[in-house]
């Protein structure tokens, strides 16, 4: 069984407990002359010259603002109003994935004002390391050590791995950094060792999956193994598939999904149909998923999901999907959710919600602005991308908690997080450079078209996902009129000299892109005003998007032998 396995390990590690006596076994000395010793957070790993294990210097900002994370959701959702613990039990039958009785402490359902219904209640003391942590394919162990020493909750930490090298690595690394009270090595795969901790009783409160390549093998077996109200971390760094042009086949195969191939906001397709993989795994086991924090990172997706049992909110799960329609020449696009809800009162006065099916599609084969063919896209996650609390909590920690010392990366987390709390709840962006390259005329000031947009009554953002882009609530038709306007009232091009069958000119041309019909043309007026002052205060804070290169060609690396 694996708990007799580990207490194998753990024997021949000289683990078990955080106090050493005289008769702990002397740990076989190490040679560090044979190692680079790397130092990120607060761990030093040792590194051989020849690369056995994968490591990659830029992921340190994938490390720290984990930890962080963690951090966040152990204080938002680990304790209740009364100020009790209410860390969930690792098993529902008193066994603990290493083999400790947890008779002693009893737990009992509880539901309290903050909505945390189905909570498992324990009577620990508050304040007590209560955190079981699962770091599926951990490579080096670094990520797990850095838990061990910065996450002051954690209980015990399993770094995992496939690659006898890698576990060997973790060996090492974990004696080295001492943390083998914390930190249990592991030499398993990460489905198998999943599913058999779920088959004994077995959870675990977070689960860090970061695979090279895609998370899907581990989705399943992820959604089993969380405790009720648990943390799933789930990076994807297949963005050729994901965000690419050339493999629709692949990314459906994968995620059950079509990307927005080649269009501005791919990369928040492929947020969303990551997000809508986890959903639906999540809902065959009557569960739901919360996305807390959703980014597109250089190379890779990374998502926090917080995970309920909740057969209520799977109900919402087909109102939380959609397809889309995105013009395969002017690049504007709609959606079309795949359920309806609507509110009810009953004949004895209580409300209720109805599900029923949507209506559509919303719009024709070919678009009306440039008479392009629609290509349809997803089906993909239609909720929310960020909780605005959890985001609140983030940068509190990172800002007060947290120095540069330890944190290298922190100000791009600050930077990063800032433009992703501000951004406006709504699918997809757009990007100015693009609609000003159809249109043929140099772009316009982000505030100018931000400003235009918010006469007509409007809301914009800035976006973390692609530089000088936009959200807006508003729909196609006024951003085409917009540009249009603009365009057109300073004489920035010139119709007769355009090709006539140029996108373009179809655009300039078309009646429909008027605005009579809503009175915009009273309304519209390029003077800066709220939407664009809140947009320009944003820019101008100076955030730092993107981390300074560690090494010399930087990037994804190859996979190690």
């Amino acid at each position: 069984m694996l708990r007799a396995a580990l207490h194998k390990l753990k024997a021949n590690l000289g683990t078990g407990s955080s106090s050493r006596n005289a008769n702990t076994p002397s740990k076989p000395a190490i040679n560090l002359s044979d190692f680079n010793v790397v130092t990120e957070g607060k761990a030093q790993i040792l590194f051989p010259e020849k690369e056995t294990v994968f490591y990659n210097p830029v992921q340190q900002f994938n490390r720290d603002l984990s930890i962080t994370c963690i951090k966040a959701w152990d204080n938002l959702y680990g304790t209740t109003n009364d100020g009790n613990s209410t860390k969930a039990s690792y098993t529902n039958n008193k066994r603990s994935f290493d083999g400790i009785e947890s008779g002693s402490t009893k737990k009992r359902r509880i539901t309290d004002g903050a909505g945390n219904d189905g909570a498992i209640k324990s009577n620990s003391p508050p304040g007590l390391p209560y955190m079981r942590i699962l770091e599926a394919l951990s490579a080096t162990g670094l990520r797990a050590i850095r838990y061990a020493h910065e996450i002051p909750n954690a209980k015990q930490i399993v770094a995992n791995d496939l690659l006898a090298d890698a576990v060997e690595s973790i060996k090492r690394n974990v004696q080295f950094n001492d943390v083998s009270n914390i930190v249990t090595p592991n030499k398993d795969d990460a489905n198998v060792l999943m599913y058999r901790t779920k088959s004994e009783g077995g959870k675990f409160h977070v689960i860090d999956l970061d695979p090279y390549g895609t998370a899907t093998p581990f989705i399943d077996s992820s959604m089993q193994c969380i405790e009720d109200g648990g943390l799933m971390l789930v990076t994807c760094t297949d963005l050729s598939v994901l965000a690419g042009n050339g493999y629709p086949e692949k990314c459906f195969a994968l995620y059950g999904g079509v990307n927005m191939a080649g269009h501005d906001a791919t990369h928040e397709s492929a947020i969303r149909l990551v997000l809508n993989l986890l959903g639906s795994s999540a809902a065959k086991y009557k569960k739901s998923i919360e996305p807390l924090l959703s980014l597109s990172i250089d190379f890779y997706i990374r998502v926090f999901i917080r995970v309920r049992t909740s057969p209520t909110e799977v109900k919402n799960l087909q109102n939380n999907t959609m397809t889309g329609y995105m013009c395969s020449g002017c690049g504007s696009y709609h959606t079309q959710r795949l359920g309806k809800q609507s509110e009810r009162v009953s004949k004895k006065g209580k409300a209720f919600i109805k599900y029923s099916l949507a209506q559509g599609p919303p719009v024709d084969r070919n678009c009306k602005y440039c008479r392009a063919v629609h290509h349809v896209v997803g089906p993909m996650y239609a909720g929310t991308l960020h909780n605005q609390q959890f985001l609140d909590e983030v940068l509190r920690i990172n800002r007060e908690e947290h120095n540069d010392e330890v944190y290298g990366t922190r100000k791009r987390i600050e930077g990063m997080l800032t433009l992703a709390k501000n951004e406006l709840n709504v699918p997809f962006y757009f990007s100015p450079n693009s609609l000003s390259s159809i249109l043929k005329f140099q772009v316009p000031p982000l505030k100018t078209i931000v400003a235009g947009l918010g006469s007509l009554g409007y809301t914009s953002s800035l976006t973390h996902a692609k530089a000088s882009s936009l959200k807006t609530d508003a729909p196609w038709d006024a951003v085409w009129y917009v540009m249009k306007k603009y365009c057109l009232d300073n004489d920035l091009v010139d119709i007769n000299k355009m090709n006539t069958n140029g996108r373009g000119y179809k655009i300039l041309t078309n009646d429909q892109i008027c605005g009579s019909e809503h009175m915009w043309d009273e309304k519209l007026s390029f003077d800066p005003n709220e939407q664009s002052g809140k947009v320009e205060k944003l820019r101008k804070l100076k955030m730092v998007r993107y981390q300074e290169n560690p090494t010399k060609n930087w990037g994804p690396k190859a996979k190690p032998q």
